[in-house]
């Protein structure tokens, strides 16, 4: 009887051992990265690139920046990130899957929605859900 698991063991040993060796060489040869950084000629920052993969991975949602009806420029208040010297600024999407850091100045806040006295134009899309995990990308943060 001890014979017999013996050999059940070694050929369940014979079976994943192959595939343990492709899935490690897989991953060691691959060059896969789900986000990568683009200077941004003549400034300091760089736009953040992520793939459909990444991008769906950290459940990355946009919303569109709004003119209020007395013209005031508005967000939603997840939309604002504050760094930490106190400046606020908005991940901005000026094409699918390209991320922007651009400087807002929050007037007032009401509920979900941040006022603007400054920052995109209406119509653009900016980063409410996944900014933090841009600006670890944008930052090095974690890698």
């Amino acid at each position: 009887m001890r014979g017999r698991w013996m050999f059940v063991a070694l050929v369940v040993v014979g079976l994943l051992a192959p595939a343990c060796k492709e899935a490690s060489e897989a991953s060691e040869g691959s060059s896969y990265e789900p986000a990568t950084l683009e200077p941004i000629e003549g400034t300091d920052l760089s736009q953040v690139v992520l793939t459909e993969e990444a991008a769906a991975r950290i459940e990355l949602q946009t919303a569109s920046v709004e003119t209020a009806p007395n013209g005031q420029l508005v967000v939603p208040y997840a939309a604002v990130f504050y760094g930490l010297t106190g400046e606020t600024w908005t991940y901005t999407e000026p094409q699918a899957l390209t991320f922007v850091r651009a400087p807002v100045t929050v007037e007032s806040v009401e509920g979900d929605t941040a006022y603007l006295s400054d920052g995109p134009p209406a119509g653009t899309e900016v980063v409410i859900v996944g900014a933090a995990e841009l600006f670890g990308v944008e930052t090095s943060v974690g890698t």
